[in-house]
């Protein structure tokens, strides 16, 4: 009997920084699980209390700032384009937009946020996903983002 489901693929930390030009303390996702292609995936960030913003963000009661939420699934989804590309390793990956980010719960260490981004369209090298940030089953964020791919680089 043939299997025809699909196997999706996973991205260790040693793959990822192949893959994206993020390194400590920017690079906010540890793993890349369900891969499927450049359509859907999951990225796991699990947060800790020495990570560097949390001296700042907040004094006594750690909260992740929301902008490094919404970058951990930029660069879940953009490490799965870079994955899927067929091309050269590209440049670099440019932010395009950010759209109807809310936030709905903090992420404090201890969390592990699972990142679901999905492909909504693309159209040549720019792509548009809609991203969650789950905690268990509770949603912490959501946004829907767009970014370049630049195999040139760009002055």
């Amino acid at each position: 009997m043939n299997d025809t489901s699909n196997v999706l693929e996973a991205v260790d930390i040693i793959e990822l920084m192949k893959l994206l030009p993020h390194r400590y303390p920017f690079l906010l996702v540890d793993r890349i699980i369900d891969i499927d292609g450049d359509s859907s995936a999951t990225g796991i960030k699990n947060v800790t209390v020495n990570e560097p913003h949390f001296q700042g963000h907040f004094p006594g009661q750690p909260v992740m700032p929301g902008v490094l939420i919404v970058e951990a699934m930029a660069q879940t989804a953009g490490a799965i384009c870079i994955k899927n590309s067929g091309n050269e390793m590209p440049a670099l990956v440019y932010f395009m937009t950010i759209d109807n980010a809310k936030f709905r719960r903090p992420v404090v260490p201890g969390d592990c946020v699972q990142i679901k981004v999905r492909k909504i369209k693309q159209r040549g090298n720019i792509w548009r996903f809609a991203c969650e940030a789950l905690v268990g089953s509770s949603k912490a964020a959501e946004a829907e983002i767009s970014a370049m791919m630049s195999f040139k680089p760009m002055i």
